[in-house]
Order: C-alpha cells, then structure tokens, then sequence
C-alpha cells in the first residue's frame, strides 16, 4: 500500500502533467527532436524522485529525497 502523498507530491505530479503535456504537442507536431530528448530526461527525474519520496515514507524514513542525475535515472534497468 502506498502512503499518502504529500503536498510537494501533488506540485511534482502537477510539473509530470505539464512535461507530459508539452512532450505530446511535440511530437504532435514534429518539435524537436532534442527538446524531445530533453523532456522525456526531466520526466524520468521527476518520476524517480516520487518514487523515492514514496518508498522513504512507506518505510518511515525522513524525506531528503533529492533529484538524482540524467545518467543515474537514464540508466536503471526496466
């Protein structure tokens, strides 16, 4: 079970949306291809940050989440 989210998740989720939003108007109409690249980056940071905040409150943990390099999120296995 996942624990509630907290306010700073809701303004995160709030930037995905508008990431995702800008990523599909793009693609939509040919943007590109670098400010693709670059949107898709900044969305697997915020993603992976959520999650971190997510698992650290699951276990209790204090939240120093912070937002780890492109090289780090780009990399994880699927």
């Amino acid at each position: 079970m996942l624990a509630p989210m907290s306010a700073s998740d809701s303004d995160l989720l709030k930037q995905i949306t508008e990431l995702v939003d800008e990523e599909h108007r793009l693609r939509d109409s040919g943007g590109e291809a670098e400010r693709i690249r670059h949107l898709e980056e900044q969305l697997d940071q915020c993603w992976d940050l959520l999650r971190q905040r997510q698992a650290r409150r699951e276990f209790g943990q204090p939240d120093d989440s912070e937002v780890r390099p492109v090289g780090t999120v780009e990399n994880y296995r699927q």
